[in-house]
């Protein structure tokens, strides 16, 4: 029997936000960034300091991510709920260096922001559908491959640019094939306010 009409919904969906808050980054900000105390991370390197946007250097740059945090739970997932940042951190990968495929645990929304000028070609932001073992590795055909069934998502960070994500997704960062460093801030996100309900005893207040 030949399959003449058919239909595919999709149920859920996985936001990937991207925004751009170049304007909001000063030069000075940009130097003070790229002159903190570094150290290895298990590739490429990590600010020694885990809570950069606590810097009073870094307090406008901070607010201008708040602006985007509050819109992104506010308009994007629906949440009454604050998202606000816990860690934040620089990073560098130096040329010929990438970065591990990972996860950030106690966090609901990570973020990676590219406050400086990008090497070109741009190291491009890996997300892999899977983050553990897998007992059936089913891959479909490169030329099949389609939003339901892909098994990485690539994306090609800009200058200036913030990107927002969940923070469970698998993700890495291909082999920087410049001569340059590859600079970035990352940030983990979690809420304030009151969860569940009084009458349901569900009620979790946060803060």
């Amino acid at each position: 029997m030949a399959i003449e009409e058919y239909e595919v919904t999709p149920l859920f969906a996985e936001p990937f936000f991207r925004t751009h808050i170049g304007d909001a980054i000063s030069d000075d900000q940009v130097e003070f960034i790229k002159n903190l105390d570094m150290v290895q991370n298990k590739s490429n390197l990590i600010s020694e300091d885990l809570y950069i946007f606590e810097k009073p250097e870094l307090a406008s740059l901070k607010n201008a991510v708040q602006e985007v945090l509050d819109f992104y739970a506010s308009e994007i997932m629906g949440w009454t709920q604050e998202l606000y940042v816990t860690q934040s951190w620089s990073l560098a990968n130096n040329p010929n260096i990438g970065m591990h495929g990972h996860s950030h645990s106690n966090s609901l929304i990570s973020g990676s922001l590219y406050f400086c000028e990008l090497p070109t070609p741009v190291a491009n932001m890996i997300f892999d559908r899977h983050n553990t073992y897998q007992l059936l590795q089913l891959s479909p055909e490169r030329e099949k491959q389609n939003i339901y069934n892909t098994p990485v998502n690539v994306v090609t960070p800009k200058t200036g640019e913030l990107l927002l994500f969940n923070s469970g997704l698998q993700h890495l960062v291909e082999t920087n094939t410049t001569s340059k460093p590859r600079y970035s801030i990352a940030f983990n996100t979690f809420i304030k306010g009151k969860l569940g309900e009084f009458r349901d005893v569900s009620e979790l207040t946060l803060s």
